[in-house]
């Protein structure tokens, strides 16, 4: 029998273990998504206590706890904080197979030095020393960024923000790791929601520019674009409802824009016309940025609306949806492509049946531009677990060039989160380990080398364009 997550964990092969120890785990970690909060980051200050730093936030953990019949004020109500870590620990106990036990019990061993595990008896040892651990100097957010050995960090910002905790950040001499905005405009694409028309007055504040019309959107989208470039954005995001190619005219787009101006209901096919011709537009401003586009899809939001109107959007309602309809999407991209304006992009999908789909589209659109210009994303949200991790990979190896592979995210609004990055590594090497044992790759250490190393970090590099030196390979 194996020891419990010991150095060895995951990594089944002489040669997996080779691949981990010496080559993904000192490689550093390039945080290119993530919901870290840039203020959060600059004010630095420490957590009052293990509940505050690990369940403050988490919807994946919330999910689970309200899965074990825990009742709501322990979960995101006001129950003492002790009480929060008592529940989640005797839920953690029943967590098998979940990634969840895996993240909270590296987590524990990387920052907290504990080696144990986290159960309903042992809460009170693992709460004190957690809390003793916290009050400690080195273990506030800047540290624990910094001792996960993380060299560039891009948040997820809106492009109303005036961005000015990146603007702090990046005038403090005292912090090594860089961290960029990243463009999210949700809100500006998204017509049908009631807060639209507040958000334009909002928009419209930031980019000093009247927005009446399409055009005046694009406008105002345009200028805060070059805003976010000058604070050293690369990336963009978005997080589609629905995944859509719907062109329409001009004429057409400004007068749906006009109605609901005016306060009128959009139809779906009206919707979708709006959407695809701002999509559309930005796209091809990415591409003339150099930025990269990355769309995440296949998410059903909200889907407990009693909940939704008690606690709110991201608090544990959402749920994988149907697969993506693979012609719109393709007809979406062609759109780009067709005028050689297609940006570099990833593709998410929360719907596992999506991988050969992605796997397979994004090969008819590769070009000289980039190596792997148009990628698969990492497993994401409901698929970052060692099967989806698996699945998502070797699908890529199948279909494509998995050695362009531009690794892990983070997609994490907590500070403790970065043993995903471990996590994802140690599968990733046990995963290429089984094809060299099996006798599917030639064992040559410096292309293996290679391979590691970029998928961990250098691919990123050389993707994005970030002023970072790449790790040796």
């Amino acid at each position: 029998m194996k020891q419990f997550m010991d150095k060895q964990f995951l990594l089944e092969s002489e040669t997996a273990q080779n691949l981990y120890h010496n080559y993904a785990a000192p490689t550093p970690i390039l945080d290119y998504h993530c919901h870290l909060n840039p203020r959060e980051i600059y004010e630095n200050q420490p957590f009052p206590n293990i509940t505050e730093a690990w369940l403050g936030g988490d919807h994946y953990k919330w999910r689970q706890m309200r899965s074990n019949g825990v009742d709501e004020s322990a979960v995101t109500g006001n129950a003492p904080a002790r009480e929060k870590f008592q529940k989640w620990a005797e839920t953690l106990e029943k967590l098998i197979g979940n990634p969840l036990y895996h993240w909270s019990h590296l987590e524990l061993q990387r920052f907290f030095g504990y080696n144990g595990h986290l159960c309903g008896e042992t809460a009170q040892e693992v709460w004190e020393l957690c809390n003793e651990k916290l009050a400690q100097p080195d273990m506030r957010p800047r540290s624990l960024i910094q001792k996960s050995n993380v060299t560039l960090i891009c948040t997820t910002d809106d492009p109303a923000d005036a961005l000015m905790w990146h603007e702090k950040l990046q005038a403090d001499p005292d912090f090594d790791v860089r961290v960029l905005p990243a463009w999210r405009p949700d809100a500006a694409l998204n017509i049908e929601k009631p807060a639209f028309l507040e958000y334009l007055q909002r928009l419209s504040k930031a980019a000093h520019i009247d927005i009446k019309t399409p055009d005046d959107l694009k406008a105002a989208l345009l200028k805060r674009m070059e805003f976010f470039r000058a604070h050293g954005c690369r990336v963009s995001d978005h997080g589609l409802d629905d995944v859509c190619c719907a062109p329409a005219s001009e004429a057409r787009v400004k007068e749906i824009f006009a109605k609901r101006l005016a306060g009128g209901e959009l139809t779906a096919p009206e919707i979708a016309q709006y959407k695809t011709a701002l999509l559309l537009f930005l796209g091809k401003e990415y591409h003339r940025f150099n930025w990269v586009m990355q769309l995440h899809f296949g998410c059903m939001r909200n889907a407990n609306s009693r909940m939704f109107s008690r606690l709110g959007p991201d608090s544990g309602f959402d749920c994988i949806g149907n697969s993506a309809p693979a012609a719109q999407l393709t007809d979406f991209l062609n759109a780009l492509d067709v005028t050689d304006e297609l940006p570099k992009t990833i593709l998410y999908s929360l719907n596992p049946a999506d991988d050969a789909v992605i796997g397979a589209m994004i090969g008819c659109f590769q070009n000289s531009e980039a190596a792997g210009k148009i990628q698969q994303g990492s497993a994401w949200w409901f698929n970052d677990h060692k099967t989806g991790m698996i699945r998502q990979m070797t699908s890529l190896a199948n279909l494509g060039v998995f050695g362009n592979f531009v690794g892990m995210l983070t997609d994490s609004r907590s500070f403790l989160s970065y043993p995903r990055h471990e996590y994802f590594r140690r599968i990733l090497c046990n995963l290429i380990g089984g094809w060299v044992e099996n006798g599917e790759y030639p064992y040559d250490e410096k292309a293996l080398k290679k391979l590691i190393k970029g998928i961990c970090y250098n691919n990123a590099v050389n993707y994005f364009g970030f002023d970072l030196a790449k790790d040796p390979a």
